[in-house]
């Protein structure tokens, strides 16, 4: 497994990554979406080590994130264009997206809009982009340096609070199979909501990883891997 943190040109902006396994793997390629707040180093642990015995992984550094750089703009579009450049950069033509929170949501906006792309999808802790009664607090920026541009923070809280109703109705044209996982009660997102979005989508399956929480591939990692492994393999 490499530690090098890759960078290339993508919709305009630097877009960093990490890349596990190689091409020789035979494996459709994995394209692994972090939170709110952290960057691809956040997927390292079982999940990678085993995906990257069959698949070419890459995690990138969502703009605003880690080493990728901070445009100002964080329209979940801007996001799911600079996964699409970002692929057409590295030349995978289909991929199997993974995301967790944030990262779910664009997995969702892109397979939405470019669904021929997916070959599985699966979405940690997803949120559902409906509109939000009592809506989010838009938070000041704190005072010093931030380790993410807090700016991707306001405006996500926005996005949530007044979603483009676009975003969720084109879950419905998503043809890949699609693993929703919750983390449980533990979670401050509704599982409802979840599971909902696993109705909508054409082949989707919500499942519950009892504990996880909302960090479900850290606090759950074994269990988070073999539902991973298992839906892939199915």
């Amino acid at each position: 497994m490499s530690d090098e943190v890759r960078t290339v040109r993508a919709n305009g902006i630097r877009i960093a990554y990490r890349t596990w396994g190689t091409e020789s793997s035979g494996g459709t390629p994995v394209v692994l979406l972090h939170c709110l707040g952290e960057d691809g180093e956040d997927w390292r642990g079982p999940l990678i080590a085993q995906l990257a015995a069959a698949h070419p992984v890459y995690a990138p550094d969502l703009r605003g994130h880690g080493r990728s750089d901070r445009p100002g703009e964080y329209g979940l579009d801007d996001m799911s264009e600079d996964v699409r450049c970002l692929l057409d950069e590295l030349g995978l033509e289909r991929v199997i997206l993974i995301g967790h929170s944030l990262g779910s949501v664009v997995a969702g906006v892109f397979a939405g809009h470019h669904p021929a792309r997916v070959e599985r999808l699966v979405l940690e802790e997803t949120a559902a982009l409906l509109p939000l009664d009592p809506p989010r607090e838009i938070p000041e920026v704190p005072p010093g340096p931030q380790s993410f541009d807090f700016e991707v923070r306001r405006q996500w809280n926005r996005q949530r609070n007044e979603p483009d109703p676009r975003w969720y109705e084109r879950l419905a044209r998503v043809t890949a199979p699609a693993l929703v996982v919750g983390g449980g009660p533990g979670s401050h997102l509704p599982q409802s909501d979840m599971a909902a979005i696993a109705e909508l989508l054409p082949n989707g399956t919500f499942v519950t990883i009892e504990d996880g929480g909302h960090l479900v591939h850290e606090q759950r990692p074994k269990e988070f891997a073999s539902a991973v492994l298992g839906f892939l393999a199915g």
